[in-house]
């Protein structure tokens, strides 16, 4: 009786949805009749052009040539332009710190004291701050400026027959695009998702898409593992196989993303009120200001300022528990775990360690297999491989930890950012624990296909 009184609140819900999705297109088709008699637009060149664009951005060929190109441009951009105000920062952290040194050592603080302020919380601080800061800033005005100017609503309007067929909406493209910059700016910007069905998707598989955290470690690992497969002295070859790997791995999280959207909304988000509007505004000049407060305050200075108290502590716990020799423990006892996922104790250790931020993930690395007390990172590319290298990394090793950077749960950033933006334990849940289930069977299945073909 229960199964059967729940089938039919389900239909009920079900042809509500339907209800209010007919009243809403039939509301906006008599506004868009009205409009059409009331007002007159006076034709000009630029009417003209508008329409142009209008056609060109809304067909299929048209919106996945500008999807694409905007995108590239856009990361390009961000890449080029960060490292070098990475290596700005890096310097500045670096005189700071020198400083910081000397007037602690000045007020005669004792020396283990400062080596947990300054290795541990200092460094881990200034660690995220400098590798994050720099695309945020870069990415996130680029981003907005695309929205003032009104062709990130187009490129919605054109991807959203794909979203619809798995359960959600063109507006998730967007949301997923700035992702690329950080998943917890990813999770906020699904406000413009109206729906609660849709948004709620949006938030719990944002956390796909690769953010500006874990490029350094896709970039590095393809670099190390991947791209010498097809070349071996040809620099100009190997950073193109490194450039489409991580081409592969933007693939790879739209792929699970779709999946995982249409199972969301086929399952645990069926009966979640379901409607959304697409809006396609008119092309406008953009508000420089209005960019600058919505790019820089809005979005970069707030998940800055999320990650830096989220990062702060974990610095020192790291440092403490290398100072205590506790790490060696702590990896043998998460080694087993990790064979499973063809993986050891200290990939498994260095992502506990780096929920806060994804970018602590390869100094991390680094710091478990050398049994440093900081989170100094390594400049010569040739050590660091000689240290994986010694402790029995692989192609199949750099595979396996590049599908779970894909894949994992999101950082502890992101994972407040969700409950900030759902006010809920359950939703957010099931998005920082989904995510981590889906990584490890993906990894158990391409680790016994490895073992099979003896890789």
């Amino acid at each position: 009786m229960d199964e059967f009184l729940k089938k039919i609140d389900s239909k009920r819900i079900e042809y509500n949805n339907s209800i209010n999705d007919q009243i809403i297109e039939n509301i906006y088709s008599n506004i868009n009749e009205i409009v059409k008699d009331v007002i007159q637009y006076r034709e000009s060149k630029w009417n003209k052009i508008e329409e142009i664009l209008d056609k060109f951005l809304t067909s299929k060929l048209g919106g996945l040539i500008t999807i694409v190109l905007l995108l590239t441009l856009v990361l390009w951009i961000t890449i080029i332009g960060a490292n070098y105000i990475s290596d700005i920062l890096a310097s500045v952290f670096l005189y700071i710190e020198n400083i910081l040194r000397s007037i602690l050592k000045f007020l005669k603080f004792n020396d283990v004291f400062i080596s947990f302020l300054i290795d541990g919380v200092y460094k881990g601080l200034s660690s995220v701050v400098s590798v994050m800061l720099p695309p945020m800033a870069i990415f996130f005005p680029l981003f907005t400026l695309l929205e003032d100017l009104g062709l990130l609503p187009r490129i919605a309007y054109n991807l959203d027959n794909l979203f619809k067929a798995v359960g959600s909406t063109g507006n998730q493209a967007l949301t997923m695009a700035m992702g690329f910059g950080c998943n917890a700016a990813g999770v906020i910007s699904t406000r413009i998702i109206k729906s609660p069905k849709e948004r709620l998707i949006a938030i719990i598989t944002n956390n796909l898409m690769p953010c500006n955290g874990r490029w350094p470690l896709l970039i590095l690992l393809s670099t190390l593992f991947i791209a010498p497969i097809f070349y071996k002295s040809n620099a100009l070859l190997g950073s193109l196989i490194t450039a489409i790997t991580l081409v592969f791995a933007v693939i790879i999280g739209f792929i699970f993303t779709m999946i995982l959207s249409f199972g969301l909304s086929k399952t645990i988000l069926k009966d979640v009120l379901s409607f959304y509007i697409l809006e396609l505004p008119p092309f406008r000049k953009p508000n420089i200001l209005s960019i600058l407060k919505l790019s820089i305050i809005d979005r970069t200075i707030f998940v800055l300022l999320r990650a830096v108290y989220m990062a702060a502590p974990v610095g020192g716990i790291v440092w403490l528990i290398n100072y205590f020799h506790i790490t060696p423990y702590l990896i043998k006892f998460f080694d087993p775990f990790g064979k499973i996922f063809g993986l050891d104790g200290v990939i498994i250790l260095t992502y506990i360690i780096s929920l806060p931020a994804n970018e602590l993930v390869v100094p991390s690395l680094i710091m478990l297999y050398t049994s440093n007390l900081t989170f100094n990172e390594l400049d010569n590319i040739k050590s660091i491989y000689e240290i994986f290298i010694a402790n029995g990394w692989n192609f199949k090793t750099a595979i396996l930890v590049i599908l779970f950077s894909i894949l994992h749960n999101p950082c502890s950033t992101t994972i407040l950012t969700i409950y900030k933006e759902t006010n809920s334990i359950k939703w957010t849940s099931i998005a920082t624990f989904l995510p981590l289930f889906i990584a490890f069977i993906v990894l158990f299945i391409v680790n016994k296909i490895f073992l099979f073909l003896k890789i």
